[in-house]
């Protein structure tokens, strides 16, 4: 592989630590990579994720999705449309379909209806380029990867970096891919396991937005379980078994008491952490890191973009695509106990970081 070479002006120094892994009371938040540095580069690339570990990210995040061989791969949805130049192939044009994912219909090209081989011919675009217009530079430069790719990847950047990268895998609509004979977790399993990663202590979180999956990764895995949380709806798998129970209900205090029956750490979307106002801009600390942390649950929030269209409206310069005071977030999230943050610009993050630190030194 050749290594991506960093931008110089996103590159941030970082000594070498030991990363912590799960308890609620480490001493430093742990900086993940979401989606590798997206805000960079085109998401879910190997360019993307060497770039989030050279610029300090603890973690590095695939969301994973599997082809119909049964391969894991990296894309944030099952439908590949957006994040690949598959609707620019006549060949595969009679393969644009329509499909109903958790209740929802999309449109377009998925990844369960392409082999490993064909997806290999395909090339990454840049999901959003009308805010992210500079990586729309580098469309049709990088490869689906695989997770085994990823895994060696991490390995490559553990060395070459001289601390150890860990890696945060998101198993995507696990129920969907269930319902057409292709289970994420058998793979997921095999493939932490041929890593030497289905262990005590190994640099890894596996997380989901569905609890059944968990529960069952629970009982074959030895790392760190998340369940993630967010701010409306419900886990498709409740939903599709008649269960009533939405996220609001499993962020209450006994809600997280019964996750942490089989989960080590909560993802919990921004505004669960930290309210907005009526007019958009970042308010209070809603309790949710305090009650998760005395039900013995770390909390990582998600998701931090320096976009001012991601950011509170107080925190906004300019355009939607301009950069706003992204570290001021950070700061306010940091200092309301969070043990760790997913970040689109992991630069960003590793700054503000050490900036809190600094000051409560």
């Amino acid at each position: 592989m050749t290594d991506p070479s960093p931008d110089p002006e996103i590159v941030h120094v970082v000594s070498v630590r030991t990363v912590r892994i799960t308890q609620p009371d480490s001493a430093t938040p742990l900086v993940i990579g979401h989606r590798g540095a997206p805000g960079h580069r085109p998401e879910h690339t190997l360019a993307s994720y060497e770039l989030a570990a050279r610029a300090g990210a603890d973690f590095i995040e695939p969301d994973l999705v599997i082809t119909a061989d049964g391969v894991l791969v990296a894309r944030h949805e099952p439908e590949i449309g957006a994040t690949t130049d598959v609707a620019s192939r006549p060949e595969f044009a009679d393969r644009r379909t329509t499909k109903t994912i958790d209740g929802v219909s999309r449109t377009g090209w998925f990844v369960e209806d392409f082999t490993l081989a064909e997806l290999r011919t395909l090339r990454a675009i840049e999901r959003i380029p009308h805010l992210r217009p500079g990586n729309a530079t580098y469309d049709g430069r990088f490869a689906i990867p695989t997770f085994a790719e990823i895994l060696t990847l991490r390995e490559q950047l553990s060395r070459r970096l001289g601390r150890e990268i860990g890696v945060y895998p998101e198993t995507k609509h696990p129920s969907y891919f269930a319902g057409l004979g292709l289970p994420l977790e058998p793979a997921l399993v095999t493939e932490l396991e041929t890593y030497d990663l289905n262990r005590p202590e190994a640099p890894v979180f596996v997380q989901s937005f569905e609890t059944t999956n968990l529960r069952l990764l629970r009982e074959q895995l030895r790392v760190p379980i998340v369940q993630l949380l967010a701010p409306d709806g419900a886990p498709a798998d409740l939903a599709a078994s008649g269960d009533r129970r939405c996220y609001s209900d499993l962020a209450t205090p006994a809600g997280l008491r019964e996750i942490a029956t089989y989960a080590d750490a909560i993802g919990a979307e921004k505004d669960l952490v930290v309210a907005r106002e009526p007019d958009g801009s970042l308010g209070a600390p809603t309790g949710l890191v305090e009650a998760a942390h005395d039900a013995g649950l770390a909390v990582h929030a998600y998701t931090f973009r320096n976009e001012s269209a991601f950011l509170p409206a107080n925190l906004r310069r300019g355009a939607a695509a301009d950069h706003g005071d992204a570290v001021t977030e950070y700061e306010v999230f940091l200092r309301a106990g969070v043990d760790g943050v997913f970040s689109d610009h992991p630069d960003t993050a590793v700054l503000a970081r050490d900036l809190v630190a600094a000051r409560a030194a």
